[in-house]
């Protein structure tokens, strides 16, 4: 996966764009700035947006080309980002170290997915949030009728709402939804996708 990462953000274009997805930006709009934490953030375009907002930014990932794309891209903000490059064991963030997660298509293998989803809770604060758009296990047969929508093809690394809800017990639910929406993303998630969104407050 590191090679395939690597290879996707070789490219000088961003893979995704520079604009920050979306839900992102609709959610941190109404956070109060603090530490957050962006997971597989790829090119950084999620993280670069938050700390234009004041937000002081972690990030991490497996691909050093998309480590390098996400600090071009927070120099052309005039703005910094924490950015690792490994895997989130391995990473040694404090537990209970972040005011707010954002898991935007951090799509993980389904060999780490269950580690990774109880790591994450453990390093966000009680009363922290976590903003989540991932595609759905819904979106396997719009990709197939349409590749430009993007999206994992392996269906256990797509997300159900059940599945979300048990690895977000602890949470007050502000939003949890599948629906389907027009992505226009950089290159990889253009037309219509089915995602699972969540926004929730660790009690």
């Amino acid at each position: 996966m590191k090679d395939f990462w690597n290879n996707r953000y070789s490219d000088k274009a961003f893979a995704y764009g520079k604009e920050p997805n979306a839900y992102l930006e609709e959610r941190l709009g109404q956070l109060k700035p603090g530490k957050i934490l962006f997971p597989a953030e790829g090119e950084g375009r999620n993280a670069v947006h938050a700390a234009t907002l004041g937000f002081n930014v972690w990030a991490f990932d497996i691909s050093e080309s998309g480590r390098t794309k996400a600090n071009i891209l927070a120099n052309e903000n005039n703005v910094k980002i924490d950015y690792k490059i490994g895997a989130l064991p391995e990473l040694n963030y404090e537990n209970e170290a972040f005011d707010a997660i954002a898991l935007i298509y951090s799509h993980f293998p389904s060999s780490i997915k269950n580690e990774y989803f109880k790591l994450i809770e453990d390093k966000l604060k009680n009363g922290g949030y976590i903003i989540f758009e991932g595609f759905s296990k819904n979106n396997l047969k719009l990709k197939e009728a349409n590749p430009a929508v993007g999206g994992p093809s392996q269906l256990d690394a797509l997300f159900s709402i059940n599945e979300i809800s048990n690895y977000f017990k602890n949470y007050e639910i502000i939003e949890l939804c599948e629906k389907k929406i027009n992505l226009k993303e950089g290159l990889y998630h253009n037309d219509e996708g089915s995602v699972i969104r969540f926004f929730g407050r660790k009690k």
